[in-house]
């Protein structure tokens, strides 16, 4: 109950900042958009709106981790965590009451991605709403990101390592192009990392390919597990030690 009473204040700030919302909404649905219109010109295997709608799904939820890590730096610089950290919330508390508001976002914002994609040719098919599902943990896992980047540096400072963020997530993830074209290390590194993985599961999901979907999806969540609980870990250190 007292994460959640901090969630509903957290999610009203969202509500406050539409633009960055916006944003992070808008500007995939744009890529979306410009890709499908040179997909008619220049007919390409790699921009099929099959294959570029998961991959677009993903890349727009990378944003959330930036709506994430600005509102907890934000609290951090003004002294708002300061003074909360005279309250019986835990760490855990703080995280979750940050993580549950965002999460019905990435539901919302891959909803939206999906429903776009439709209108430009993507076939309405039970595959959508099992991306859909498997959208949720990669939303999660975006979210331990940008909880993290929040507890550990400043409201100045969360911007660039987002768009670091982003830009791994958009080029490694294969939302441009096949991984397979990178080849040897690259290659490797793109898949020890969670980002193809969660572009694969939305892929293999939306084709009605169950069994491909899994291994994909337990590399997201180990990863959003792992990135959730260093988040609560550097929290508590900053509560510790009396500083937001």
């Amino acid at each position: 109950m007292r994460a959640m009473a901090f969630a509903s204040r957290n999610n009203k700030e969202l509500i406050r900042d539409p633009l960055t919302l916006l944003f992070g909404v808008g500007f995939p649905l744009v890529l979306l958009l410009l890709i499908s219109a040179l997909q008619k010109s220049v007919p390409n295997e790699v921009f099929r709106i099959e294959l570029f709608a998961p991959g677009m799904a993903v890349f727009s939820l990378s944003f959330i981790s930036l709506f994430c890590g600005t509102l907890v730096a934000r609290d951090r610089s003004s002294s708002f965590l300061l003074r909360l950290f005279a309250s019986p919330l835990t760490a855990a508390d703080y995280i979750a009451g940050y993580a549950v508001p965002i999460l019905p976002l990435a539901v919302a914002q891959s909803a939206v991605c999906f429903a776009v994609a439709f209108f430009l040719g993507l076939p309405v098919s039970p595959g959508a709403l099992a991306a859909l599902a498997v959208l949720v943990p990669v939303g999660a896992l975006f979210t331990g990101f940008g909880l993290l980047m929040g507890s550990l540096f400043s409201e100045k400072q969360v911007a660039p390592f987002a768009s670091i963020l982003v830009n791994v997530a958009a080029l490694l993830g294969g939302t441009w192009f096949p991984l397979d074209i990178l080849g040897g290390r690259l290659e490797k590194i793109s898949y020890a990392l969670p980002f193809a993985h969660a572009v694969d599961a939305t892929r293999a999901a939306l084709a009605g390919d169950a069994a491909s979907v899994m291994p994909h999806l337990w590399w997201v969540l180990g990863y959003a597990v792992v990135t959730f609980a260093v988040a609560v870990a550097v929290f508590r250190a900053r509560m510790r030690s009396g500083e937001a």
